[in-house]
């Protein structure tokens, strides 16, 4: 397998500061000393210890880059929490921004029958994006927001404990592996990440315009099936 770099980022937030989010997401008033300096935004935070009804109140509250101003709501991933499949997108677009919930639309429809076909579905496996905003007119993220989000999806990633992930798209691949290479060039080898296989595949909405590639996708999930098995082995 090859060997992908810590995702995580070494610019953390105080955990007071985090604590403050926390409670003020739960709509309790917090006070803060006048003269203490706030973290700006950009900052990535620590999501370490964090259990799953924290976590998700830290994302709604999180106004860490400049898509905290422009979102309907956060977008924080759905299904079994407990899940040996985690698939990874890139970020929300206009309809998951205003619905709350990753992969929905054409190519959330072609996602299901992906996972259909390989004995999955949406309840059995765990969705998130790279980003838990949409980023404006649904243009790339930004390095800077990903990095604002790195902790987020680290922490998915510690409770899931998933046996296999599925990357995609070439966002999320990319950022994932931290490579800048193409998805047909990353797909079809078995990647490492932190210590959990990882198979990289086209992007539904590119399987809808490019349906000669869907072979090639088929191909991606048998052998992410033949690694979750021998990795739950």
């Amino acid at each position: 397998m090859h060997n992908a770099p810590n995702i995580r980022s070494d610019r953390m937030i105080h955990p007071e500061h985090q604590r403050r989010a926390y409670l003020q997401a739960m709509g309790i008033d917090v006070w803060v000393p006048r003269d203490e300096e706030e973290p700006g935004a950009g900052a990535a935070i620590s999501a370490a210890g964090l259990g799953w009804d924290e976590l998700e109140v830290s994302v709604s509250a999180c106004q860490q880059c400049e898509l905290g101003a422009s979102r309907t709501q956060t977008v924080f991933g759905v299904g079994d929490k407990a899940a040996d499949w985690m698939i990874i997108g890139e970020a929300p677009g206009a309809e998951e921004d205003r619905r709350g919930e990753p992969f929905v639309g054409r190519a959330g429809k072609l996602l299901d029958e992906m996972l259909r076909a390989i004995g999955q579905s949406r309840d059995s496996v765990f969705i998130a994006n790279i980003l838990k905003c949409r980023p404006p007119n649904n243009r790339d993220p930004k390095p800077s927001e990903v990095a604002s989000c790195n902790a987020w999806l680290e922490r998915q990633i510690a409770l899931v404990q998933p046996k296999i992930i599925l990357a995609v798209g070439k966002i999320a691949a990319q950022n994932l592996l931290g490579s800048d290479a193409t998805v047909a060039s990353m797909r079809g080898s078995a990647h490492d990440l932190n210590g959990i296989p990882l198979v990289v595949t086209y992007h539904p909405a590119y399987l809808l315009r490019s349906p000669s590639q869907k072979r090639k996708s088929w191909a991606d999930l048998c052998l992410a099936t033949r690694l979750a098995a021998e990795h739950h082995a």
